[in-house]
């Protein structure tokens, strides 16, 4: 029996047919519609985006670096300028071999074993697109041979670069600074500080002295070159140009002269001097010796160089007037007769006789006057210009450290002054609340005894010296030393002054300062610590010696400096302003190891009074005026 197969329902299969078809028509106008949103979406919406993006493709912004503001000194004679040369940097990145393009530059022109290991340094230092220089100030000979040599060389520039030149030499090291090449910890700063952009296309940035501490107003901005280029990179044309606008120069009270006249007062010696306008602040001389020369640091120093100054026993990286502390001696004193008198523990007619040495009540032990003999009769005016120690040990324990501590400190010892430079040291102003945060142990009386002649755990720096002597010169203001006197726009000729910030005013009885002031003249006349130092001169000095104890020495035994090592003499320390009637200087000397406050140190104050204020050389220099820039 045949079976026949079921008739097929057309009409069900048209509609399933029809609705699949309507279901990929929709599918087609959904992706359709997908497509033509996204179009819209990107060349309407997003046009003004992709233009910019494409035109960054054909238009590079490229950087320039502007021209470092000058420093010049108070009369306009160049410290730190600009110059321009030539410079071979080569791009890791680029490089296919960067061993065999060093050999293939070798083999062209003179590069130096030291240009090498200098140019491996910085490179370790680097990121893979960075330039890193490998030779400065190429010959114009070597730029043609590099120029014509270029195309078998990828990676391989000369590039024009803006160095910076140092023309007053190590003696202005510790003030003037240096700028070295950005590194990451600079470039870190700079993105905190939101300063980076500004840094595009430049090398160098100040690293010490007023070369960091003005890097805002010495770095200037950068400007922009818009260029054109081809699908290759290569520029076209410059489409505008933003110039770049040069950094402010810099006017320093210093006088140039001056700080020569006191290194060369120095001689043999280390040390540092301070010396400052007791009415404005402002620094007219600043040195430490020994200094190195800036010019090294500019575009990399080399190991040997940096070995040499970083392992000199001489120290002469460090900025003995802002970092070095020392004892202050007995150039303490008549800080310590001040506060005697303006806290009533001493009146001007009090006197003491001084056997040659000081005991504690129920003590044996005898705390020794530098006159192994003693003064005899010591009056507070008389106690200064012979500098007796006795009177002071006394003075001390009827203060008490605390009470000395409250009252030398609004003479700013103990806390950094405010100069315009970066690393300033605090120093150390004991007391018995620091001892025992710091120690964990009580203050003895010893300790009080020894802190009245400047000794113990007091220490000092030369700036906060001058910057104290310089409020006796001037009646008890506290100015914070500015070494920048005024600041004036690039290619513009007026200068813009920079006032001078007073911090405070001490309230000192007229009578009690008059008192210490007639003491510091006494020791510059005959019969003081410092007669023959002030001898002949046609001005008045006042002024106080002292020395600091740098080795110990025992109980009943003598100090003498001939018998020593040269590094284990007292330093010698000189504080003094003149003229003293109207005061128009006041400064610090410090000479490590130079024995002698009165020998070593006041001579050199004297060579710098004489200059200042008579013109007067010292003995066989010969100052030659440098460049003028205004």
């Amino acid at each position: 029996m045949r079976i026949h197969a079921p008739l097929k329902d057309l009409d069900h299969e048209l509609a399933r047919f029809q609705g699949r078809l309507k279901a990929g028509a929709a599918f087609v106008v959904l992706l359709a519609t997908a497509l033509l949103g996204r179009v819209f979406y990107l060349q309407v919406m997003q046009h003004e985006h992709y233009i910019e993006r494409a035109e960054n493709n054909r238009i590079s912004l490229v950087p320039t670096s502007p021209h470092r503001g000058l420093i010049l000194d108070r009369n306009g004679r160049i410290l730190a300028e600009n110059y321009s040369a030539y410079t071979l940097e080569i791009t890791r990145a680029e490089t296919d071999d960067l061993d065999a393009t060093l050999a293939e530059i070798g083999a062209l022109i003179e590069i130096m074993p030291g240009q090498l290991r200098r140019f491996r340094r910085l490179l370790s230092e680097s990121h893979e697109f960075e330039t890193v220089p490998l030779k400065s100030r190429l010959s114009d000979e070597e730029v043609a041979i590099l120029a014509a040599n270029r195309y078998r060389l990828p990676g391989v520039e000369v590039k024009a670069r803006l160095f910076r030149n140092y023309q007053a030499g190590p003696g202005m090291a510790h003030v003037v600074g240096f700028v070295g090449r950005i590194n990451d910890h600079d470039l870190k700063r700079l993105r905190a500080e939101n300063r980076e952009q500004n840094y595009k296309g430049s090398v160098h940035i100040g690293k010490t002295g007023l070369e960091q501490s003005y890097e805002s107003l010495l770095h200037g901005r950068t400007g922009y070159d818009q260029m054109e280029t081809d699908s290759s990179g290569r520029a076209v044309r410059v489409l505008s140009r933003v110039p770049p606008v040069p950094g402010k120069d810099l006017r320093l009270h210093l006088d140039l002269d001056l700080q020569a006249v006191a290194e060369t007062a120095f001689g043999d010696y280390l040390g540092g001097l301070v010396a400052i306008d007791p009415n404005t602040g402002g620094v007219l001389a600043l040195v430490s010796k020994p200094g190195f020369d800036p010019n090294l640091f500019v575009d990399g120093i080399d190991p040997e160089s940096w070995k040499a100054l970083n392992e000199s026993p001489e120290r002469p990286m460090v900025n003995r007037v802002l970092r070095g502390i020392y004892p202050p001696g007995s150039t303490i004193k008549p800080f310590m007769a001040l506060a005697g008198l303006e806290m009533g523990v001493r009146k001007a007619s009090d006197s003491i006789v001084d056997p040659g040495y000081f005991s504690l009540p129920n003590s044996r032990h005898q705390f020794r006057d530098w006159k192994r003999e003693g003064h005899g009769v010591v009056d507070l005016r008389r106690s200064i210009s012979q500098s007796c120690d006795t009177y002071y040990y006394k003075l001390a324990v009827d203060l008490g450290v605390d009470r000395m501590h409250d009252y030398l400190t609004r003479f700013g010892l103990g806390e950094q002054t405010g100069i315009d430079l970066n690393g300033e040291s605090t120093g150390l102003l004991p007391s018995r609340e620091w001892k025992q945060r710091r120690w964990k142990q009580p203050w003895y009386p010893g300790e009080t005894v020894i802190a009245g002649i400047g000794q113990g755990y007091h220490l000092t720096t030369p700036l906060q010296l001058a910057q104290a002597t310089a409020m006796l010169a001037n009646g008890g203001k506290r100015i914070e030393p500015r070494l920048v006197q005024a600041v004036r726009e690039p290619l513009g000729h007026d200068w813009q002054p920079l006032p001078g910030v007073v911090r405070e005013q001490v309230a000192i009885t007229p009578a009690h300062l008059g008192l210490v002031r007639e003491g510091m003249m006494d020791v510059m006349r005959p019969g003081g610590t410092a007669a023959r130092s002030a001898a002949g001169a046609p001005y008045a000095i006042a002024g106080k010696t002292g020395t600091a104890q740098v080795v110990g020495i025992k109980q009943g035994a003598r100090y003498d400096a001939s018998r020593l090592a040269r590094e284990h003499r007292d330093h010698a320390l000189f504080i003094a302003y003149a003229p003293a009637e109207n005061p128009t200087i006041a400064l610090a000397v410090m000479v490590e190891n130079g024995g002698s406050g009165s020998g070593t140190a006041a001579p050199i104050a004297r060579a710098v009074f004489d200059y200042y204020l008579t013109g007067k050389r010292p003995a066989g220099m010969d100052l030659e005026a440098s460049d003028v820039a205004d």
